[in-house]
Parts: C-alpha cells; structure tokens; sequence
C-alpha cells in the first residue's frame, strides 16, 4: 500500500520554499564548478543576468556550456520526481516509478535506434528526444492494449502487463545494441545517464513537457488523493477512476519519455525523490507533487556534480551515481517496511 490518506493541512510554503532554495544552490554550484574554470556564486549570477553577449570567457562558458546542462538536468530531476510521485499514488506502490509501465524500454529503444542510424543529432540532438517520445508512447499503448479487459484496466493487470512488455523491449534493445557494431560505446553510455552534451532546443522540449505535464498532474491532485485510498473508495467519491488513469498514465509516460530521450535512462530517481518530497512537505498529492518536483531537481544537479568530479580526468554516467544512491535507499525503505 502507499503512504497513509492525506489530512487537510494548510500549504506548506516553508518546507516548499526551502526546497527552492536549496534548487537555486544546487544550480549555482553545478555552474560555478568545472574542470577548466571555477567561479564564484556571484560571478555566476553576473553572467546570468549579464545575458549571452556573443563573446569568449566565463559568458560562454555559462552560457553555452554550463547553464544548458544545468538547466537541463533541473528540469529531468523535476520530470522524474513528480511522474515518480504520481505513479506511487496511481499505482498505490511506494517502490512505483516512472519507468514502472514499460516506458523506459520503449523511449531506450527508439533513442538507440535514433543513435545507431544517424540521426540522433538531428537539429542539435532533437532526433534522440522525439525518437524515445514516441516509442515511449507506442509502448504505453501497448501496455494498455494487453492490460484492458472487458473495457477496464486494472492496476495489477496493468503492472504485469509492463513487466511483460519492459522485458520484450530490453530484449529488442539488447539486438539493437548488437547491430550497432562499433557504435555500442556510445548508445551505452547514453543508457546509462547523460547529461552532456545538452542543448537550449532540448532544454526547451524539456520545459514545454514539465509545464503542460505539471499542469495536468497538479489539476489531478485531489482525485489522486481519493485513488491513494483505494479505487472503490475513490468512486465513491465521485472519481472517475478510467479517466484519472489514463490521464496520469499518458501525461506521465510522455514526460519520461521526454526525459529518457534527452539523457538516458537515470533509475532510481523518480523513486527516491518522492519519498524526500512527501517527508518534507506531507502527503497530499498537491504539495508533495511540485515538492517532489522540486527534490528530484535538486537531486540531479548534485548527482551531476558528483558525475562530472568522482574520477579525476574523467566523468562517469549521471546514471550510475543514481544507481549507487538509490539502490541503498530502496534496501533501507524495503527493510523498514517488513
């Protein structure tokens, strides 16, 4: 089951507004640090408010390097931890996550094959991202298509169902892997997580999918409520429970995919940022919705930070650091709960 009912409480715009902060700092230090040229806070705020003026230095390196990537990465964290938070309370699962249906397989495959036939750096990189959305999209549909029966769509029945197809698909992307000949090394490290390099297109992608997918899963907030329950529950209340599925379900498999499309598959994030999100600002799904959006933001950033300075010379996938932190979160969680 998932966390207990939400109580009415007032909006909590303290733990919300330290989230922010912290955000703001996790995006300062991501663009201040770097192998070739550091900068301090302020410097970095200079040159933000300075705007691109077209010349060499430390503008361009924030402007055409770092604030891309930085950006990039907050809008990613947000994606995954608020389709993280909404797929907990859909699925009534603590361990849900975005990729839970299937949808990383689906957008991992449609990103390889972009890469492996060429045009994955279609309009600066656009052909990955619009690649892995659509047969992200494609594979939600078919999960929905083997979960329907009789006109419904069950919440076990549709876990099993992206079990089967997630497990299809990695089978697919492994041949697509094999096919890729010398190109492997490079649809792996997309894989596993990376941030770089990242463009002001895919940045844009990245924001228009964060702003129309909050909008949608925020105006669903109360009805998610009422779900988190219990399904009967919720019709009883008046919830259309077919519709809240789909709606959640479409809107969060298309900001995944956008996501995956734009950095690869990064695990563990959409699962540990809703936790840190519901803890610090409680349970009701129209708070803990842009808190955990706000966690998984912050959350990258950092991760990305660690990527880009663990090795000395080199940097790691984004993904791997994610992996190493939320795979003990998910043992903690599992144990605290036997």
């Amino acid at each position: 089951m998932a966390d207990a009912p939400p109580s009415p409480r007032r909006f909590p715009w303290r733990p919300l507004a330290w989230l922010t902060l912290a955000l703001a700092l996790a995006l300062l230090a991501h663009i201040g640090l770097g192998s070739s040229m550091r900068l301090a806070p302020w410097d970095v705020l200079r040159e933000i408010l300075s705007g691109d003026r077209g010349e060499g230095g430390a503008n361009a390196v924030v402007w055409r390097i770092r604030l891309p990537r930085a950006t990039g990465c907050a809008l990613v964290g947000a994606l995954l931890g608020m389709v993280g938070s909404a797929f907990q309370a859909l699925f009534r699962n603590p361990l849900a996550e975005p990729y839970i249906v299937g949808v990383s397989s689906g957008a991992a495959v449609g990103g390889a094959f972009a890469l492996v036939l060429g045009f994955g750096a279609w309009a600066a990189g656009l052909g990955t991202v619009l690649s892995a959305f659509v047969t992200g999209l494609l594979a939600l549909a078919l999960v929905f298509g083997l979960a329907k029966r009789r006109g419904v769509v069950q919440v076990q029945t549709l876990l099993l169902s992206g079990v089967v197809v997630g497990s299809l698909l990695s089978a697919v992307l492994s041949l697509v892997l094999l096919a890729a000949g010398e190109d492997t090394n490079q649809v792996l490290r997309w894989l596993l997580g990376s941030t770089t390099p990242m463009y002001w297109n895919r940045v844009a992608i990245l924001a228009v999918l964060l702003a129309v997918g909050s909008v949608v899963l925020v105006g669903e907030s109360k009805r998610l409520n009422a779900f988190a329950i219990g399904e009967e529950t919720a019709q009883r209340l008046g919830v259309h429970t077919g519709r809240l599925k789909r709606r959640v379900l479409v809107t969060g498999t298309a900001m995944a995919a956008g996501a995956v499309g734009a950095t690869g598959i990064i695990g563990f994030l959409g699962l540990v940022a809703p936790h840190i999100g519901r803890r610090l600002v409680g349970v009701d799904w129209r708070f803990s919705l842009p808190g955990s959006g706000l966690t998984g933001a912050t959350l990258l950033l950092l991760a990305d930070i660690a990527a880009q300075r663990a090795v000395p010379g080199a940097e790691i996938p984004v993904g791997i650091v994610t992996a190493l932190v939320g795979a003990p979160f998910l043992l903690v969680l599992m144990r605290r709960r036997d």
